[in-house]
């Protein structure tokens, strides 16, 4: 049964089903990712485009959707006779699971009876399921890096292959990518993202009359599903007979040359990377020309292809936000709009950068920067000389971080079994073989020497005569793995007075900002602790999304006192409660401080004592000591020393800096210790 579009209220949902459509309509244009907050009837809309889908006509009985007038050469149900029968069936909308495997996704093959009778028994995944339809993933951001790769590799090539051990089966795989996902989650990758054709932002109405509008009509679903279901049913008949007339029109869409040269503009003037942002843009704006039944594509056409092709490729680093400044794609369409006169003559009357001559600001005045050296805006703080202010000074503003750079590696010690990422060592389905092992559960991965080995001993007892191996069940091996994982790193920032000099704590912003761009290249999650004053605050607990750690970073107000001993114990309550969530993904805590301790009764010795329980439960730990100045008093090397962990200034944090080259968490543990 079809689910209608009751979800009038939600913001963007107009552009979501346009996008939807258009792919119905060009399967070419890629695909459409949906961004937008929880609660926003996102799957609702994606789910309800395979009722709209015409049917699909397959060569029976073939488990891979093959087309009966050009089935595939290499399935491997075939061969398939060319102009065979074939017969219709509906659309097929497979979902993958964020937790899948990669045998349910690619499919699997019988390793025992292809060692031993030579036989390519196949099972075929979610790929060959999805062949000619939809490939939907709920919460995308979330899913696992191998599985990412092998729907790139399917996505680029219209093909799954399966190799294992020699073995190897291929299969076509071309499917509409339509993913989901809520931002505040954690972002995508950029390879996957820059694989989806289309993106459209939603976010709920706040206007109440809407609102009260998507309750009644989902209440009434409720209520008669069958029944609500039948009144929208004309609607959905309409939509889909207009997806097959815009299919059939598709082919005389003319692309002029005009609106070519409108989409390479536009494309070269917001520096989107590559080519495929043009690519997708020239099939969605002859999409939309033939969904409104036109044969020529206007201008219109590539303004709205622009609104939807390029807001995910304008993203220059993990903290931008998609977006497009639509008066500068006006202006670049409007100075491209002439076909015969692209590139005109500038006014004799005119300098050349606009009217009043000027330089390359285009004669516009220059705004007033204020103060010499302050960018913020705020007024220079006491502590501006590097100086620490007194421990009971005010609050003050935020300080805008220094510029990012390419962090060194930081590592947990010891070998893990956590999510995939990028950062520590850990047993993985992926990654060097380092043994074997006999499987538990089905075999995924075949160690072939190992199999071999325990096989050979037992050929003459089963009675082995012709050249191939006899080989049992209990003669499998899983070959075990080295790679890498990803681990929760928790930032615990102090904020106190001590730190409050604006070139000090600007320098320190940059350093977490690049240490959280790491993170977001990694893929681990990440945490906030901040302290000052009297108290201890979880500023952001253990999230993927990697832009909120940014967002709270960038406005991290500063002053008071400093309760080290408040902020390593907050840590520590937090570290404990997401070892209950997931208790495999090892923590690593970054401390950035200069050491000092000076809120509450005794703040030194409590600080110690609040340090020696992270060294008690062996938590890997970094002291990032931000103490600067020509007399330095070594206490954030001391606290090292406490948390069993090491200490970095903010200088060797650089990957090129040459004292932080050869230091990482495993070795200087061993050194503190």
């Amino acid at each position: 049964m079809s689910v209608p579009y009751p979800f009038t209220a939600v913001v963007g949902q107009d552009n979501l089903r346009l996008a939807l459509l258009l792919n119905a309509v060009s399967p070419a244009v890629g695909g459409v990712l949906v961004r937008g907050e929880k609660g926003t009837a996102k799957s609702t809309a994606v789910r309800a485009l395979s009722a709209l889908l015409p049917e699909v006509p397959v060569v029976p009985e073939c488990r891979f959707s093959c087309d009966p007038s050009s089935p595939d050469p290499a399935c491997p149900d075939g061969p398939h006779a060319p102009g065979a029968a074939g017969q219709a069936r509906p659309a097929r909308m497979v979902e993958l699971p964020v937790g899948a495997s990669e045998d349910r996704l690619v499919g699997a093959l019988d390793i025992e009876r292809a060692l031993s009778e030579g036989v390519k028994a196949f099972e075929p995944g979610l790929l060959a399921d999805a062949h000619r339809g939809i490939l939907y993933v709920d919460e995308v951001n979330l899913l696992h890096d191998h599985l990412v790769d092998l729907l790139l590799d399917a996505a680029a090539m219209g093909a799954s292959y399966v190799e294992r051990e020699g073995v190897s089966v291929r299969h076509a795989a071309r499917f509409l990518l339509v993913g989901t996902m809520n931002p505040e989650e954690g972002e995508l990758r950029p390879q996957l993202l820059d694989r989806f054709g289309l993106t459209v932002e939603v976010a709920a109405s706040r206007e109440p009359d809407q609102r009260v509008e998507v309750v009644r009509r989902r209440l009434a679903y409720d209520d008669d599903p069958d029944g609500f279901a039948a009144r929208w049913a004309d609607e959905e008949a309409d939509v889909r007979a207009r997806i097959i007339a815009a299919r059939e029109l598709l082919p005389s869409v003319r692309l002029g040359d005009g609106a070519l040269r409108q989409i390479a503009a536009t494309c070269a003037a917001f520096e989107v990377d590559g080519m495929r942002a043009d690519i997708v843009m020239a099939r969605t704006a002859t999409a939309l020309a033939a969904w409104a039944g036109r044969t020529d594509v206007l201008a219109e056409d590539v303004r709205q292809a622009a609104l939807l092709a390029l807001p995910h490729r304008r993203r220059r680093n993990p903290f931008d936000a998609p977006g497009l400044d639509e008066d500068k794609l006006d202006e670049t369409l409007e100075e491209f709009s002439g076909d015969d006169d692209p590139d005109p003559d500038p006014d004799p009357d005119q300098g050349p950068d606009g009217p009043g001559g000027g330089g390359g600001d285009g004669g516009q005045p220059e705004p007033d920067e204020g103060p010499q050296g302050d960018d913020t805006g705020a007024t220079p703080e006491a502590g501006e000389n590097g100086q620490p202010q007194p421990s009971g000074a005010g609050e003050q503003s935020a300080v805008r971080a220094a510029e990012p750079f390419r962090a060194k590696v930081l590592s947990v010690p010891g070998i893990g079994e956590g999510a995939a990422g990028r950062r520590s060592r850990a047993r993985t389905e992926h990654g060097r073989t380092t043994g074997s092992r006999r499987p538990r559960g089905t075999l995924t991965k075949l160690h072939l020497a190992a199999t071999v080995q325990a096989a050979a001993p037992h050929q003459r007892a089963r009675g082995r005569s012709g050249p191939g191996l006899v080989v049992r069940r209990d003669d499998l091996r899983q070959a075990t793995r080295e790679g890498r994982e990803g681990n929760l790193v928790l930032f615990v920032v102090d904020a106190s007075g001590s730190m409050a000099a604006r070139q000090r704590m600007s320098a320190v912003k940059g350093a977490v900002l690049s240490l959280l761009l790491d993170a977001y290249q990694r893929r681990d999650k990440v945490g906030l602790v901040t302290f000052r004053g009297s108290g201890a605050d979880v500023a952001l607990p253990p999230t993927s999304s990697v832009d909120a750690a940014a967002a709270r970073l960038e406005s991290l107000p500063t002053g008071g006192r400093t309760p080290l001993a408040a902020g390593l114990l907050r840590a520590h309550d937090v570290l404990r409660l997401e070892r209950l969530r997931d208790p495999a993904r090892r923590p690593l805590v970054v401390l950035v401080t200069d050491g000092r301790a000076t809120g509450g009764p005794e703040p030194v010795a409590l600080a110690g004592r609040a340090a020696r329980l992270f060294a008690a439960e062996g938590v890997a730990s970094v002291v990032v000591d931000c103490e600067s100045g020509p007399v330095r008093l070594g206490l954030a090397g001391q606290l090292a020393g406490e948390l069993g962990g090491t200490a970095v200034t903010l200088d060797e944090l650089r990957a090129d800096s040459i004292a932080g080259l050869v230091r990482d968490v495993q070795g200087t543990s061993r050194r503190a210790a």
